[in-house]
């Protein structure tokens, strides 16, 4: 018969004090375990007041160099106010006392990021539990609170709360280290365009980019020669949302742009044996790449969000194109026009970059008020329906070429990919050649007969 003390502890969440002390005793009797054991635990990690003072100041102590023994983690105990005369030094002492070894310390620290993950997911459910009793929110916004605070566990993140500065100029450090080390010229993703990639710093984690053209400019063809070069090239996963065109269509392109047989001929079948080949050769290359392709033209921004959550070492997400979306997935208000939808749309694309930490490329529609223009150019002020996706958006291109206007021009095949919003650098303008038989853009010294 269970007594009302167990029927107490039973209702405390999830912990273990034998490894929690074991953590603590390893670093007490082999400072060498320090720096394991705060590379892989956060101060949360421990459930027990005490046990997790004693290790916030040796994570206070490491950080600043110090030496970590049991006298000097007391005398900071007492410069941090965690000192308690009665109990500290026995409790220190009693630490290293039932530690059985340090050398089992990565077991120790196991057990202890698992209590604590139990710990996260038994503090979602009691929050969606709430949600659902106060009953202010409908099934779909629980259903994405649920899988916003799933996918944070998952990060290994909370998905709220304060973060010290100290902590953010650690992960900072980290990422100058990473790239001082690394031989890469960008900080983020190739786009495949050296012109581009210098202008722009590459595809960099939580930017949201928007590929704006009037149709016809190639804003598709674009985005896919990006998918294919990341997708083959930088060992990670991107996902596709084409709201407009089939699996099989892009299928097709992407085939045209690996192989460079005009894409005529693979829409209608008439193919050389030569084309077979290189067909063949570009399909063998494709599979093996990491490009994922979603069809569904109803998609919204919410079934973005928790297909790509469940995506692992994702890299890059392209959707073709914003103004095809339905909503943003949360709750459509009855007086809401085209321009807030589009507003609410790009403000959650935005939302959704953070929170994978992917760049996101997303492709946009212009109004036509170019077309009246002298120039035909386009500016920022013709991004259709919103100005919000100006604001949103951390780099906004356009694609123009002057020979779909002119087709007597000069080069009818110089496309220009006009910078107008760049939080990275400079605004500008990159030239490209546009090869229309293989629907590809490449860096203006490409030649065809580098490919045989």
């Amino acid at each position: 018969m269970p007594t009302e003390t167990d029927e107490l502890l039973l209702k405390q969440l999830p912990h273990s004090v034998e490894a929690e002390q074991a953590v603590l005793g390893s670093m007490l009797i082999d400072p060498r375990c320090v720096s394991e054991v705060i590379d892989k635990l956060r101060t949360d990690d421990f459930y027990i007041r005490q046990n997790r003072e004693i290790y916030e100041t040796i994570y206070t102590m490491f950080n600043y160099s110090l030496t970590i023994d049991p006298v000097t983690v007391l005398e900071n105990m007492k410069q941090n106010g965690y000192y308690d005369e009665n109990q500290s030094r026995g409790y220190i002492l009693q630490l290293m006392d039932t530690t059985p070894t340090a050398a089992n310390v990565g077991e120790y620290i196991e057990i202890l990021k698992d209590k604590a993950l139990l710990r996260r997911v038994a503090e979602t459910a009691g929050e969606l539990t709430a949600m659902i009793q106060e009953g202010a929110a409908t099934g779909q916004d629980i259903l994405e609170a649920a899988e916003q605070r799933i996918y944070a566990i998952r990060q290994g993140r909370a998905a709220r709360g304060l973060t010290p500065i100290s902590d953010v100029i650690i992960d900072v450090y980290d990422r100058l280290e990473e790239l001082a080390a690394s031989d890469r010229a960008i900080p983020g993703l190739s786009t495949g365009l050296r012109d581009l990639d210098r202008a722009i710093s590459g595809l960099n984690n939580s930017d949201l980019i928007l590929l704006a053209a009037r149709p016809g400019m190639g804003k598709t063809s674009m985005a896919l020669n990006i998918l294919l070069d990341t997708g083959k090239k930088s060992g990670k996963k991107v996902a596709f949302f084409s709201l407009e065109m089939s699996r099989e269509q892009l299928a097709l392109r992407l085939i045209s742009s690996e192989c460079y047989v005009d894409n005529k001929k693979l829409v209608t079948g008439k193919l050389t044996d030569d084309d077979w080949e290189s067909v063949a050769a570009a399909a063998d290359s494709l599979n093996r790449s990491a490009i994922l392709i979603d069809d569904d033209s109803s998609v919204t921004v919410a079934d973005i969000k928790a297909k790509c959550r469940r995506v692992e070492d994702l890299g890059l997400v392209v959707i073709d194109y914003l103004q095809l979306m339905q909503s943003a997935g949360g709750k459509t208000r009855s007086g809401d026009n085209r321009q807030q939808i589009v507003s609410d749309i790009s403000r959650s694309l935005k939302i959704m970059a953070k929170e994978l930490n992917v760049p996101v490329l997303c492709l946009s529609q212009l109004s036509r008020a170019n077309e009246s223009r002298q120039d035909k150019r386009p500016m920022l002020s013709d991004l259709r329906e919103s100005g919000a996706i100006e604001q949103d958006a951390d780099i906004v291109l356009f694609l123009y070429r002057e020979g779909y206007y002119n087709p007597d021009a000069e080069n009818p095949n110089l496309a220009e990919c006009i910078i107008a919003k760049n939080r990275h650098g400079e605004t500008g303008k990159v030239d490209l050649q546009w090869t229309p038989e293989f629907t590809t853009f490449t860096d203006m010294e490409w030649r065809r007969e580098e490919y045989g």
